[in-house]
């Protein structure tokens, strides 16, 4: 865990993610990413470096009918409130919509019962567990789906909601996720399109690229997430 910590501080401290008094709402959806947030940003409180709440939101898109227990447990061993929002949105997804392509949907689905969560408990911030793997592998889905050099910020504003989001484990590998999560409670996801996604496509795509050229992450990882490596038209 310290390893995970390191980054987070540093990815608090580089882009400015937590203030004194914020009340931070924590995305959980009990995956291997988002409990180690949650472990990460309770043990980063302890430090006293930052003065703020959190507290643990999980969109229930299964109408009720998933078993929490464990999360429940995991949450009141770090003294963390747990709120769950039940929502039929994987009723409204696949069976009544039949989307084809139901990712998207069902995304800005749960991020709109997230921020009226988030509203609701008074949270001025929303705290996702994207990690450094999801941010390059959004820039590859940005480029080769839309045709656009794009990738998710580590934190943003958004004004429908008046809540800033930020992702503290923005410069955390992939690989310290994991090996603290070995022992976390972990749902395992019931989604009908888990592991069948463009994203799932992009991530084997990536691991590919490091098996044939060696350091390859490494290298995309630079040209992302550091300023001075950009070098494109616009500088003409």
């Amino acid at each position: 865990m310290q390893k995970v910590l390191s980054t987070l501080r540093k990815a608090v401290q580089k882009y400015d993610l937590i203030q004194n008094g914020d009340k931070i709402a924590v995305g959980v959806s009990g995956g291997k990413d988002s409990l180690v947030l949650l472990k990460a940003l309770s043990d980063f409180k302890r430090f006293g470096i930052y003065d703020y709440e959190i507290v643990a939101v999980t969109i229930d898109i299964y109408s009720g009918k998933e078993d929490y227990s464990r999360l429940k447990k995991f949450c009141k061993d770090l003294g963390v409130e747990l709120v769950i929002e039940k929502t039929d949105i994987k009723e409204i997804v696949f069976d009544i919509r039949k989307e084809k392509n139901p990712c998207s949907l069902c995304a800005k689905m749960r991020r709109g019962a997230l921020n009226s969560v988030c509203n609701r408990l008074g949270c001025n911030k929303l705290a996702l567990a994207h990690h450094k793997q999801d941010v390059i592998n959004t820039f590859f889905m940005s480029l080769f789906y839309e045709g656009r050099l794009s990738t998710m910020l580590p934190k943003s504003y958004m004004s429908n909601a008046n809540i800033t989001l930020i992702r503290p484990l923005y410069l955390t590998d992939e690989s310290k996720i994991i090996n603290v999560s070995k022992n976390f409670p972990i749902l395992k996801s019931k989604c009908p399109a888990n592991d069948n996604t463009k994203r799932a496509e992009i991530s084997d795509l990536t691991s590919f690229l490091e098996r044939a050229i060696p350091q390859s992450k490494k290298r995309i990882e630079h040209a992302i997430l550091s300023p001075e490596s950009y070098n494109l038209l616009d500088k003409i």
